[in-house]
């Protein structure tokens, strides 16, 4: 999206229409610009995250010191943060989690700071200005945030957060609605989880706090162990203190506890340890001030405080699976999805370089070529989201819609997930060939299916693939 918005002015997957796939407006944007000074470079965004990553050190840096007054303290808690968060895993996936994580540790900072200057002022409100657009989960921040400014009655705080934070998001909203007639970039229809007030609340009712929260594996793996660490504390003050100051003192412990149960009911936790990085940043930059005692005295704190070691020996544990998961990711996903991705977009570029493509898992092959796109998952195609809103499975409806709808604009080829299609294939594709590679680590499937829309055009298709020169790691197979 950014290369197409910066070399040809238009918001989408394809030089040719506007599709609104990017769930980070404001990082898209800013690639585009990046693009038009320095040149279309895929090498662009693992730079501008390497730049942010060095900035996140700072800001964790500068923060812990405050706290510790000691460099290997200080070290030790930084260390603990970025590996906790697995920062270098974000670093390398080049897409915008880092440039979230660092927005997120800045408001935080400024936070503490508060009352030390106006220039802590200003950062906390112009972090929250731009959170919105680098990703919309933001908005859980920002409603959680301004309840727990009117619980302890800052009014003032509570309207700056709201107008600052959602003011942004309406406008992008505005500008996306006038264009295709959803207010969200289509990955949050799709990915994201619908509550309607009508016959099958019910059924989503159960998705939202059963299937997202408490039977999802994910929310025990990443965001439990943080929760009851807060529950700790957070119980301990309403014991001994007042409500409102217990709110005062545990503000942001209760914010992200907060936020980590409603990311894991509407939002997405799963996947390569990136959508649940800002919540955990979060997590760090207010839990490890709350148990500093334990880097200055190690023993005493262990006797004197078991529970609350147990949770952190289990956030240690957490962190180190955290990185042993990360480990093949970082090593071999680059190559996974070279293997995969990047040689179907390399086939399509030589032979089917502006030719109409049905396809998904859609990033490397609209890099890398100016091909017409169907996306059946939704994501680059506006006409394939009703069927894949709210995470809807296929149905005939959508068979009948991709029979139909591939006549009638006259598609070429498709290079899909056959799994994903779930058994509506249409009847007159024909499958040339599938391609399958040794390991699936980033990628959503080993196999990849080349079908001829235009079965005119099969036989070609077919010595076009033969005569593809493909890595070695793909194992072709040619349908006679």
């Amino acid at each position: 999206m950014a290369k197409n918005f910066a070399l040809y002015e238009v918001w989408g997957m394809t030089k040719y229409q506007f599709s609104s796939t990017s769930s980070s407006p404001l990082f898209t944007y800013i690639l585009s610009v990046l693009i038009r000074v320095f040149g279309n470079s895929d090498q662009i965004p693992l730079y501008f995250n390497g730049v942010f990553s060095i900035g996140i050190l700072y800001i964790l840096s500068k923060y812990y010191a405050e706290i510790f007054k000691n460099v290997q303290r200080t070290v030790v808690a930084v260390l603990f943060t970025v590996f906790f968060i697995v920062l270098p895993l974000s670093l390398l996936s080049g897409m915008e989690h880092v440039f979230q994580i660092f927005l997120f540790a800045v408001n935080i900072f400024c936070f503490f700071r508060w009352n030390c200057n106006k220039l802590a002022v200003f950062g906390f409100y112009s972090s929250l200005l731009l959170m919105g657009l680098i990703r919309f989960e933001s908005m859980f921040y920002f409603v959680i945030l301004a309840f727990m400014f009117v619980l302890i009655g800052k009014w003032k705080e509570t309207l700056l957060v709201l107008l600052l934070g959602f003011i942004p998001i309406i406008a992008f909203c505005a500008f996306n609605y006038q264009h295709d007639g959803y207010f969200f970039p289509n990955s949050v229809v799709v990915k994201g989880t619908k509550l309607s007030l009508d016959a099958g609340i019910i059924g989503q009712l159960k998705v939202i706090v059963l299937d997202n929260l408490l039977l999802n594996i994910s929310f025990y793996k990443i965001g439990f162990f943080p929760l009851l660490l807060c529950v700790v504390f957070i119980y301990r003050d309403s014991r001994e203190k007042a409500l409102k100051e217990v709110l005062k003192d545990n503000f942001l412990l209760i914010v992200f506890s907060l936020m980590m149960i409603c990311h894991a009911m509407f939002a997405d936790l799963k996947g390569l340890f990136r959508y649940e990085a800002y919540i955990l940043t979060g997590f760090c930059m207010v839990l490890i001030p709350k148990f500093k005692d334990l880097f200055f005295n190690f023993t005493d704190y262990i006797k004197k405080e078991k529970l609350v070691s147990l949770l952190i020996a289990a956030n240690v544990f957490l962190m180190i699976y955290k990185c042993w998961a990360a480990h093949p990711i970082m090593t071999k996903g680059g190559k996974n999805i070279y293997e995969q991705q990047v040689q179907s977009a390399k086939f399509l570029h030589q032979f089917y370089n502006t030719s109409k493509v049905v396809a998904n898992d859609i990033g490397a092959i609209s890099y890398y070529t100016n091909i017409h796109l169907l996306d059946i998952a939704g994501l680059g195609s506006v006409e394939t989201i009703q069927f894949n809103e709210n995470k809807r499975s296929f149905d005939q409806k959508f068979g009948d819609f991709l029979s139909e709808y591939c006549v009638d604009h006259q598609y070429d080829i498709a290079v899909v997930y056959e799994g994903w299609l779930q058994g509506y294939v249409p009847s007159y594709w024909k499958k040339a060939a599938t391609l399958k590679i040794e390991n699936k680590i980033t990628v959503a499937r080993l196999e990849v299916s080349i079908y001829s829309v235009d079965v005119k055009n099969l036989e070609q298709l077919k010595q076009n693939i033969k005569k593809f020169n493909w890595n070695k790691n793909v194992t072709v197979t040619v349908i006679e």
